[in-house]
């Protein structure tokens, strides 16, 4: 699933190409998650300016037109954006096209759980009441250790699926969880409120460091990922833990070891990563 580095890279891949940009004609596919809230054709005309992400969603601005407010956007299980030139005809997995002065943004999803959501702005719904339960971004000032430990207090869950919940930090996917923790040395199954000040600090700072190399590495691609000029992530090349049960730990020798935890695959060490 494309997690907050990969939209990320999604976003500054689409973000300076688009800006500016007038839209000329918009076409839907088969239905994806939710209806897009107005009539295609109403977009054209309008002008596209900054695109933002909140979490996993994409926010695209559009002044001007018929119907100005924005398309909020994401990319479900397996999705990608491309912006291309001269797009071929839309394949059966094509889902949106929207086609601007500046080429074609084309939404590919073969799962069909992305979304293209048309709101008047990001602070009306539907896109408000769509972004209401996520946490705080990941680097922002706001969140500091003494916050993340707090909520952390309130919460008796596993770790691991405090993290992937978002609603008290978002960003923190499978892999991205599984290799935070890893990094703060925290079993994944070890209770949310159990977690100490210090260890908390540890933990805010490894997600903080994962992201941001995720980031640098283009995200990451299992199956379906790929940038908005076509291209692969990278960081699951350079893993830690996932994906890596049975080999030995870099850090302490330790075997990588698989457990499931609310459906999800967890990876991490029996050696340094204890309760």
């Amino acid at each position: 699933m494309p997690e907050l580095p990969e939209v990320e890279v999604t976003r500054r891949g689409i973000d300076a190409p688009l800006r500016g940009a007038r839209v000329l004609a918009a076409r839907l596919g088969k239905p994806l998650r939710w209806p897009l809230g107005v009539a295609a054709e109403a977009l054209a005309g309008s002008t596209v300016g900054a695109v933002a992400r909140r979490g996993k969603y994409l926010w695209l601005p559009l002044q001007g037109g018929v119907a100005p407010g924005g398309l909020l956007m994401h990319l479900g299980m397996s999705g990608s954006l491309a912006l291309v030139d001269g797009a071929p005809p839309p394949g059966p997995h094509d889902h949106f096209d929207l086609v601007t002065s500046q080429g074609t943004l084309r939404l590919t999803d073969p799962r069909r759980f992305g979304a293209v959501v048309w709101a008047p702005a990001m602070d009306a719904d539907p896109a408000a009441r769509l972004l209401a339960a996520l946490g705080a971004e990941p680097f922002d000032d706001a969140l500091t250790p003494a916050a993340f430990h707090a909520a952390l207090r309130q919460r008796r869950a596993p770790i691991k699926a405090v993290l992937l919940a978002g609603d008290i930090v978002v960003g923190a996917g499978n892999i991205y969880a599984c290799e935070a923790l890893h990094a703060a040395g925290i079993h994944p199954a070890l209770r949310a409120d159990r977690i100490s000040r210090p260890r908390a600090e540890r933990l805010l700072a490894a997600v903080r460091a994962t992201l941001a190399r995720a980031l640098e590495l283009g995200g990451s691609t299992l199956r379906d990922f790929k940038d908005a000029h076509g291209m692969n992530g990278e960081y699951q090349d350079s893993a830690a833990v996932y994906g890596r049960s049975g080999e030995r730990c870099g850090r302490c020798g330790g075997t990588v070891r698989r457990i499931v935890q609310g459906q999800r695959a967890t990876y991490f060490c029996a050696g340094c990563q204890r309760r």
